[in-house]
């Protein structure tokens, strides 16, 4: 039902529209926007989604990732993860996010965090940072700090301030 591509220069426009219609102007005010900023996302983690066909095929997700340092360990924030409103729950931000976690790990990446709805990105495999292990540049509510590993034991060291990478780019280990 969805096709996943990986992003290109000319679907910029549309990412910007799908985002402000998913998140609104308040999106440039949460926290996880200061990881982003003067970072660059991974290129070969950038994804779009499209559904339909034809004249009638148009994007209906996006997904993000951002190289970061993850209390000491290098790794990768998710999102922003965007899905056209009138076609949430219909599985295209799962398959985004299996496409976009199966990639990082063969690219090397040991571990991942975001910021959102538990129960939501249990489906595939976030679970809650324990209280006070990990730091972000701003307020964000606990129970929604987001940890997944993709390397068995790669969140064992992690502790302190989630930061952005000193050069702009954090490298898969």
């Amino acid at each position: 039902m969805f096709e996943i591509e990986a992003e290109r220069p000319e679907h910029r426009a549309a990412i910007d529209a799908l985002l402000d219609l998913s998140f609104g102007p308040g999106r440039y005010a949460k926290t996880a926007q200061r990881l982003r900023e003067g970072n660059q996302p991974v290129p070969e983690l950038c994804y779009v989604a499209f559904a339909g066909e034809g004249a009638e095929r148009r994007m209906v997700g996006s997904l993000t990732f951002w190289p970061v340092n993850i209390g000491g360990v290098p790794g990768l924030m998710l999102g922003p993860l965007a899905v056209d409103p009138a076609l949430q729950g219909k599985g295209c931000g799962i398959k985004l996010m299996e496409r976009g976690l199966a990639d990082a790990k063969k690219l090397g990446y040991r571990l991942v965090i975001l910021v959102g709805d538990a129960p939501y990105y249990a489906k595939v495999g976030f679970g809650p940072v324990p209280p006070g292990r990990l730091t972000m540049p701003g307020p964000v509510d606990p129970s929604r700090l987001l940890f997944r590993e993709l390397d068995l034991g790669s969140f064992a060291h992690a502790k302190g301030p989630i930061t952005k990478p000193q050069n702009g780019a954090a490298k898969a280990s």
